[in-house]
């Protein structure tokens, strides 16, 4: 679920968020844009250059009324952290599978799931990731 900001903020305060835009266009060449993060705020136009004002303009009226109405205001996705934890459940077995699985190959059942859910998104050896026993090492004093 989306975190929410404050509401005490004045209007200008949002619109220099960093919220994204998409723009497409479609097959009769009108460009359609909105503004994900901001649940409802599209507008349609007959030119890129129309859209992203038009954009603009419909983003001013959809924050100013949330104010308005005390309707929680969202966080640009850019600005949202991310731990590097989540939880997840799975079948005992599954469990059990992994955890011998990681015992085998002298691991922990964290590295073997990173290791694991890396090389199912294609990123292994990937920049910033860890490898070999550096990795192992690592995971297993936090898992401890």
């Amino acid at each position: 679920m989306a975190r929410k900001t404050a509401q005490s903020k004045p209007l200008d305060y949002y619109l220099k968020r960093p919220y994204a835009i998409e723009v497409r266009q479609y097959e009769d060449g009108t460009w359609f844009a909105r503004m994900p993060e901001l649940r409802g705020c599209v507008t349609e136009a007959d030119t890129i250059e129309e859209a992203i004002h038009m954009i603009r303009d419909a983003q001013r009226a959809w924050i100013a009324a949330c104010l308005e109405d005390g309707t929680p205001i969202p966080d640009p996705e850019r600005e949202r952290g991310y731990s590097g934890q989540f939880r997840v459940r799975v079948p005992r077995s599954l469990h059990q599978e992994l955890a011998e699985r990681a015992k085998q190959e002298g691991t922990s059942l964290n590295q073997l799931v990173v290791s694991t859910l890396s090389r199912g998104l294609g990123r292994q050896g990937s920049r910033g990731s860890k490898t070999g026993k550096e990795a192992s090492d690592r995971a297993g004093r936090r898992e401890s």
